[in-house]
């Protein structure tokens, strides 16, 4: 079969690869459509030797497991370790989600990643109604979810973009859009922070002293820094804590469930900038590092 693999020069290649040999408990889903994300255009800058690229896909099952999950013919989602940048990939039944007949691939590729994370990043935060939120880098994928998601339940959302016509969807869904950190205004009960770097500690002063700042991501490729001595004027306080999505493949199922349930009834719209040809995967990777991209990107699998 085709797939996409490392060309070794920080981008991909379709190559010729091995058909998956599903285990005892495994699925074979033929591939419609995956999302490309930042994070794996970051590992392949430095692959482990044997890896492929594939976190987020969509498709359906070709071939069932003995006695488990849904059958062949079944429209799915599911978010993988890796390798589903693929014609055909083998995925153990119980992260796969099967999808209503109104939620098509290219939707349903947009969810897993991007998705769950600020389903858990809202978690995080505990209670919504009345609480002021500000995220940076919030063009893209994650931030487009938090801020429906957020302003749906109550929350107070300021969104920073890099520009405003990429934060021209955020705008709608309810956020204060601004293009810089100290555009902000006011103080914030949380921060969300997935850029890092200068930009990281801009933000976090940004925080009431009894707030809490969640860093997420370093989209700018730099560590962030601390000044403790920004405690003793008054200008810092809150709490920092680093979050990271990842959680169990049954977890996953049942988030992802509950973002395609949300999806189905109208209430979750994702945000997608670009959908293209698999064979063009390298075009879209020198996009998103680029930032052209606002929302996810998707790629479809003929």
């Amino acid at each position: 079969m085709w797939a996409l693999v490392s060309d070794g020069y920080g981008s991909v290649r379709l190559d010729e690869v091995d058909d998956p040999d599903p285990g005892p408990s495994e699925i074979v889903i033929g591939v419609t459509a995956f999302s490309v994300n930042r994070g794996e255009t970051l590992q392949l800058e430095a692959p482990a030797p044997g890896w492929r690229p594939g976190k987020d896909i969509a498709g359906r099952v070709l071939a069932a497991a003995d006695g488990f999950g849904p059958p062949a013919g079944t429209a799915v989602v599911a978010h993988v370790p890796s390798s589903g940048w693929a014609q055909r990939v083998a995925v153990a039944h119980t992260t796969v989600v099967e999808l209503p007949a109104q939620v098509d691939a290219t939707t349903a590729a947009a969810l897993p990643l991007a998705g769950l994370t600020a389903l858990r990043l809202l978690r995080r935060v505990g209670p919504l109604p009345g609480i002021s939120i500000l995220i940076t880098g919030a063009s893209g994928g994650v931030g487009h979810y938090v801020t429906e998601l957020a302003v749906a339940a109550g929350a107070e959302v300021t969104a920073v973009s890099a520009s405003l016509e990429r934060g021209g969807r955020l705008a709608t869904l309810g956020a204060n859009v601004v293009t810089d950190v100290e555009q902000a205004q006011g103080r914030f009960d949380v921060v969300l922070d997935s850029v890092g770097g200068p930009g990281f500690t801009a933000a976090r002063r940004k925080a009431y002293p009894a707030g809490r700042v969640l860093w997420f991501g370093q989209a700018s490729r730099q560590p962030i820094s601390v000044d403790f001595f920004d405690w003793i004027d008054g200008t810092a306080g809150a709490a920092i804590e680093q979050f990271h999505y990842a959680g169990t493949p049954e977890a996953d199922a049942a988030d992802l469930r509950t973002l395609v349930r949300l999806v189905h009834r109208g209430q979750l719209r994702p945000e997608i900038g670009v959908v293209d040809s698999w064979t063009r995967t390298a075009h879209v990777i020198e996009d998103l590092r680029a930032r052209r991209i606002r929302g996810n990107a998707i790629l479809t699998v003929e």
